[in-house]
């Protein structure tokens, strides 16, 4: 016996897909009256033709020296555009970094997570002020984000010129969190803070970034043996978030075993949570294209780091590795990630027979929800109609029916008219 509510819903969804009667259709308009053509004006007078051209003679030979000689200038010219153009490729690569680095992290996240990525977007564009405000709300939160906000808040504050304050703000890291993994980043930071402290540097003073990021690429190609130490030193160094992303995606990008080592050990875990995130999800791209993505699932069930086995998952995901997501969503005790790697699922069709299994034990209602999008986003109504029999709780079955009342296939159909008997 179902509902007056669940009635109403399922026939409604069934008059949706009756066709609507044909429009009666409109009297013809009556045909406006004309008005009179106006007389055509006169002709223009014909313009006389132009004289023909001289005749070109093909006896005599063409006489044209094309050997151009462009000189110094010329050339300091030409290797000055191909500068130009290696900075312009190297800003929309950064910026391509940055964007996909703000969007990665939209979802259903909000707090902490939300403030800690637009601080990094505001100290990438130069917003001291915009990016310490949003690194103290962090920080008084003392949630999971809090050590790597007060590294950042050090490091703003050193970018604002108010070094006992920015030595303060490390001190308090040391100290909130004697076992943080910013730790070698912050004992970086101190000691360039202290070596500058015999100087009268104003805010705006700082490193030219994009000079830096130049000469990463230039020196990456040309001479890779000096150039891996130098990037190495860089990533263990005081630096702007964009200028260590970088250096990561020059690593990503280079085949010498070195850069990919060096990369594989960032990923791992050698640094802070943040630089391993990002390493994460450029040795996805490189393991998308050699095919060997264990190493990611390796990384994933070696870490604690909620946001590092996000990184995981979505690194997974963009490598098209179906199986390693299914077996992270069956052994994961963290509801939260659960639904992560569930909704990452979604248009996996290979994936809907697992998840249906795992919805028989599944108590969370988070997890439930990202099982229901994935096999609504695979417009799988036969494993939608096989839980909704299943379903005792009666809100959940509502969900799964309200699902299938917007789909126009024949499994679907037949349940709705199997609950109206």
């Amino acid at each position: 016996m179902i509902s007056n509510r669940m009635a109403i819903l399922i026939l409604s969804a069934m008059a949706a897909v009756a066709q609507a009667p044909a429009p009666v259709p409109a009297p013809p308009a009556p045909l406006a009256p004309q008005a009179p053509e106006p007389p055509a004006p006169p002709e223009p007078a014909e313009a006389p033709e132009p004289p023909e051209p001289p005749a070109v003679t093909t006896d005599a030979p063409f006489d044209f020296n094309f050997d151009f000689d462009f000189g110094p200038a010329f050339q300091n010219q030409l290797a000055q555009v191909r500068v130009n153009a290696d900075q312009i490729r190297a800003q929309v690569r950064a910026q391509t970094d940055q964007f996909r680095y703000q969007f990665s992290n939209f979802g259903p996240r909000r707090g902490d997570d939300g403030l800690y990525n637009q601080g990094q977007v505001a100290l990438d564009r130069g917003q001291w002020d915009e990016a310490l405000a949003d690194f103290n709300r962090v920080v008084s939160n003392a949630g999971t984000r809090a050590e790597g906000a007060l590294y950042w808040k050090a490091y703003t504050l050193n970018k604002l010129g108010r070094r006992d304050e920015a030595r303060a703000a490390l001190a308090e890291l040391r100290k909130s969190y004697a076992s943080s993994r910013w730790l070698e980043d912050a004992n970086a930071l101190d000691m360039e803070i202290q070596q500058a402290a015999g100087k009268n540097v104003a805010p705006e003073s700082q490193t030219d970034e994009e000079l830096k990021l130049m000469a990463l690429n230039a020196l990456v190609r040309s001479d890779p043996d000096r150039a891996l130490p130098l990037l190495e030193n860089l990533l263990k160094s005081a630096q702007a978030p964009r200028v260590k992303e970088r250096a990561l995606f020059v690593l990503s990008q280079t085949d010498a075993p070195r850069a990919q080592q060096m990369l594989d050990q960032v990923a791992r875990g050698g640094g802070n949570p943040d630089l391993q995130a990002t390493a994460i999800r450029y040795l996805g791209t490189r393991t998308r294209r050699q095919g060997n993505t264990q190493i990611l699932y390796d990384i994933y069930t070696a870490s604690n780091d909620v946001n590092v086995k996000r990184a995981v998952l979505r690194s997974l995901r963009g490598a098209g590795d179906t199986d390693h997501i299914l077996q992270a969503v069956k052994t994961e005790k963290n509801p939260e990630l659960r639904a992560e790697g569930i909704r990452l699922l979604g248009g996996k069709a290979e994936a809907d027979d697992t998840l249906v299994t795992l919805w028989a034990n599944e108590q969370d209602q988070q997890v439930k929800r990202a099982i229901l999008d994935a096999l609504t986003s695979d417009r799988n109504a036969k494993a939608l109609v096989d839980l909704a029999r299943k379903e005792r709780d009666p809100q959940t079955k509502k969900e799964i029916v309200s699902r299938l009342s917007n789909m126009q296939t024949k499994e679907a159909t037949d349940y709705l008219m199997e609950l109206l008997k």
